[in-house]
This record gives C-alpha cells, sequence and structure tokens, in this order.
C-alpha cells in the first residue's frame, strides 16, 4: 500500500501531465478552428473543378485526351497515403493506415503497387510490411499549395512515364470535430477505359479549343485534388488530437481526484491510530 509521501509525489506527476495536456488541448482547438474553415471552403472550388474536368473529357469524344487524362490498362497503381507527422491524435493514423493496407490487398499488392506516404506516422506504419517509394514529410500545419508541389511533381511524372497506370490517393475526410473518416479516391486517369460516369451536358464555350483547355486544366485538377486532401489531414489531425487531449485532461483530473481521496484516507487513519495511541497512553498512566 503506497503511503502518503508517495502519493503526493504521484499526484504532482499526474497534474503536471494534466497542464499539457490541458495546454495541448487549447492549442489544438485553435488550430482545429483554422484547419475546419479552411476545409470547408475548398470544397466547392474542388467540387467544381472536378465536374468542370469530367465534363471537358466527355466533351472531347473520340479526340485522344492528353497524357495525364488518358487511360490505360492498369499494371500499376500509385497510391498515396495522407497521415500526419505527429502522434497524439487518437485513432486517425491507425484507421488511415488501415483503409491503405486493405486498398493494396484488394488491388493485388506486391509490385503491382507503388506506395507514397504523407507523414512520419505512414512511413513508420507501413515501412515494414511493405515497400515504399517516396515519402513526404515536410507539411505544414497551414498548408498551401505549395506543399502539394512535391507530391504532385511525383504522380504527373509517373504517369506521364508509364512508370504507373493509375494514381489513387487515401486520406481522412473531415465531417466534424469527433468523426473522421477515411476515403480512397481515384486522381489520375480522371475516367477511366469502360468507366461509365454520369456527368451535365457541356454548357461553355471553349477558347481556344476543349484539348487546348484540358492541358491547361488538368494538372491544377490534381493539384486542388491532393491540396484539399492536405486540408482534410490537417483539419482531422487537429480535431482528433483536441478530442484526445481533452479525454487524456479528463482522465488525469479523475486520477488526481482518486488519489487525493487515497492520500485523505490514509492521512485519516493516521490520525485515528495516533489519537488511539494518545487515548491508550493517557489511560495507561491514569491506570497506574
Amino acid at each position: 500500500m503506497p503511503n502518503p509521501l508517495e502519493l503526493r509525489t504521484r499526484i504532482k506527476s499526474v497534474d503536471n501531465t494534466r497542464q499539457i495536456t490541458r495546454a495541448m488541448q487549447l492549442v489544438a482547438a485553435s488550430r482545429m478552428r483554422r484547419a475546419q474553415e479552411a476545409v470547408e471552403s475548398s470544397r466547392p472550388y474542388s467540387h467544381h473543378m472536378t465536374e468542370v474536368v469530367h465534363r471537358l473529357v466527355q466533351a472531347r469524344g473520340s479526340e485522344s485526351l492528353p497524357p495525364l487524362l488518358r487511360p490505360r490498362p492498369i499494371e500499376r497503381t500509385a497510391i498515396v497515403v495522407m497521415t500526419t507527422n505527429r502522434g497524439l491524435a487518437g485513432p486517425l493514423n491507425t484507421n488511415i493506415v488501415r483503409a491503405a493496407i486493405s486498398e493494396i490487398d484488394e488491388l493485388g499488392g506486391g509490385n503491382r503497387i507503388s506506395l507514397m506516404i504523407v507523414g512520419r506516422k505512414g512511413q513508420e506504419a507501413l515501412a515494414s510490411s511493405h515497400n515504399i517509394h517516396t515519402v513526404f514529410d515536410e507539411m505544414s500545419d497551414q498548408p498551401t499549395t505549395a506543399d502539394v508541389d512535391p507530391i504532385v511533381q511525383a504522380v504527373t511524372s509517373g504517369y506521364r512515364e508509364g512508370d504507373f497506370d493509375e494514381v489513387r490517393v487515401v486520406y481522412p475526410e473531415f465531417v466534424n470535430t469527433l468523426t473522421q473518416r477515411p476515403l480512397s479516391s481515384r486522381v489520375l486517369p480522371v475516367l477511366a477505359t469502360g468507366e461509365q460516369q454520369q456527368v451535365r451536358e457541356l454548357d461553355m464555350i471553349l477558347e481556344p479549343d476543349a484539348s487546348t483547355v484540358l492541358e491547361a486544366i488538368v494538372p491544377k485538377y490534381v493539384e486542388m485534388t491532393f491540396y484539399r486532401a492536405l486540408l482534410e489531414l490537417v483539419a482531422s489531425e487537429q480535431s482528433a488530437r483536441m478530442v484526445a487531449m481533452r479525454a487524456a485532461t479528463e482522465n488525469a483530473t479523475e486520477l488526481i481526484e482518486s488519489l487525493r481521496r487515497a492520500y485523505n484516507k490514509l492521512r485519516q487513519a493516521r490520525i485515528t491510530s495516533e489519537i488511539i495511541d494518545i487515548a491508550s497512553g493517557a489511560k495507561a498512566l491514569a491506570d497506574a
């Protein structure tokens, strides 16, 4: 059974930890609000960009597509897995890695997969069991399109050169503060061979022509796709960390209360024992 000194030491240690988790909770909450605003504002633009690209591809008809949109038999797939650089984000990274592994298994695994990892946590989780092609770990907490330039360059050059025939991205979709849902989506090609996709009839004037517009817009589409995925990741990370640190703070508070009750019981028992000893001694002296 611990003595009062050990309990006081443990209470102080847990209280110090609680102060740290409380500070991390407040920092994450502040960053979470900015990240949520960023991802919410990016979604309409990303949605319309994707829709425009699909409609332009449909408008081309039988004309040849730009290299980045040209579908071919899929023999090798590049999967970009978006994870965080830091931990203390609850089950977020575990869920992303689990979704990535499921995707790899569905596609056949092995040499059919070229794995690109965003974030050190994904690298740590997958390095021992999978061959990693590239790691991107220089990401900001307030990302800009410049942060995704290395990713865009890697996937577009690899697709053009035939290193892989398909590009997919696995990332957490921010739903709300308590929910982040792992998603997998195809980035390239936009419309795979034999795949039917319903898009609205093209109702725009293209200058000088659809081919030139597609050549110009597709790199922006790829950039925006990865940029939005990165914004979703940051919003999910800060939300998951805020929730995890809040839970840790609450658990620390409960533990401190439990330790203080135990400390007070020991102290009360010691005082009671001392009173009994004094009373017994006084009675012995009186009887002498």
